[in-house]
């Protein structure tokens, strides 16, 4: 081994130059003011409950296509990842293809929800946001683009109401919950759902927040606050990483009822795999989606590994079906540079040609 030559004069160049980005960086977190969930225009449509359905402001320079889109995000996160800021921004990426956009905001629970069934979430929340677009556009059906354990819902979704879907996107979108590389899965398997259901009412948000961090221990609770260093005399950079920052931890509670149902039957019992996912009294049955389906996975994801999605392949009914295959993690696929001129061009590309 060859010996580590330390030099006096570089190691101060270092810890000055170390010193005057802390310096620098203090003044610009105290400057960077509020930080906001969501960069591009919207408005508030139509309300059921704690959820919320926006629709965004389409650019006029852009022909819009005569279908909507709706977005369909996951209960454990907020969906302002989506749009997270102006160069990053799958809304506007879509917006920008031509497309319609509207997107669901769930909301957050509180313990008079605790008793929501996936039921009520797909064949009731779901549902009045798809009946509303329908009527508003005067449409029979519409397209809708479903991210993570939205997209799970949305094949649900889709499976139960085949007449209301034109188009189907799945991001990933996990479908084959026990891979063998999937962690979470992994994990999940001998947890008692019922018992941690039945003593917390709702499952908080915080402790399913450090589950999925505990998942790169190294990379998403350390590491990355080393490297901040870097970006902390960038007063843009700064305030871009507390965005991130927010959102990790901007984790709603889950509804006891829902969490239950969903992790019993799709992480311990793989529903969609053993055939037997069901929402309240209906069986589901993939087979009975029919239309285009473009389905993309990324390639490096932790949460959902390809081969979960990839599952998909061969499970539906639609002659129609399309993946994507995207180099990098469960969050680049929304905010980096690379998905903004790849994934969200794809999708609105897909989108028109067959809308």
């Amino acid at each position: 081994m060859f010996p580590i030559e330390i030099r006096p004069d570089k190691l101060g160049e270092e810890m000055l130059d170390y010193s005057r980005k802390l310096g620098q960086g203090m003044e610009n977190l105290i400057n960077a003011g509020e930080i906001d969930t969501g960069v591009t225009p919207k408005d508030a449509v139509y309300h059921d409950d704690k959820l919320t359905l926006y629709r965004y402001h389409r650019p006029s320079e852009v022909a819009q296509q005569e279908v909507p889109l709706l977005v369909v995000y996951a209960l454990v996160n907020r969906p302002y990842m989506t749009d997270i800021q102006e160069n990053r921004s799958t809304i506007k990426g879509l917006l920008g293809t031509g497309q319609d956009v509207y997107l669901i905001d769930w909301g957050y629970p509180d313990q008079a929800d605790r008793a929501l069934t996936l039921d009520d979430y797909i064949n009731g929340y779901l549902d009045g946001c798809v009946d509303y677009i329908c009527e508003k556009h005067g449409l029979g059906k519409i397209n809708i683009l479903g991210i993570c354990q939205g997209g799970t819902f949305s094949l649900m979704y889709t499976a139960l109401h085949p007449d209301k879907v034109h188009n189907l996107v799945t991001m990933v979108t996990p479908v084959d919950f026990k891979t063998p590389d999937n962690l979470l899965s992994n994990w999940v398997q001998n947890i008692d759902v019922d018992l941690a259901v039945d003593t917390m009412g709702n499952v908080p948000g915080e402790l399913l927040n450090w589950t999925f961090l505990s998942l790169k221990p190294f990379s998403l609770t350390g590491q990355k606050y080393v490297n901040m260093v870097d970006l902390l005399d960038d007063p843009d950079k700064v305030k871009n990483f507390l965005r991130m920052e927010k959102w990790i931890f901007d984790s709603p509670d889950q509804a006891g009822e829902t969490f239950r149902q969903f992790i019993k039957d799709y992480y311990q019992n793989n529903a969609f795999m053993e055939g037997t996912a069901r929402v309240g009294d209906q069986p589901v049955d993939l087979k009975q989606i029919t239309c285009p389906v473009l389905n993309i996975y990324a390639q490096q994801d932790h949460l959902v590994p390809p081969a979960s999605s990839k599952a998909m392949n061969g499970m539906t009914g639609s002659e129609d079906y399309t993946e994507l295959a995207f180099p990098g993690g469960h969050i680049g696929i929304y905010v980096s540079g690379k998905a903004q001129k790849e994934v969200t061009p794809a999708i609105g590309n897909w989108l028109n040609e067959r809308s």
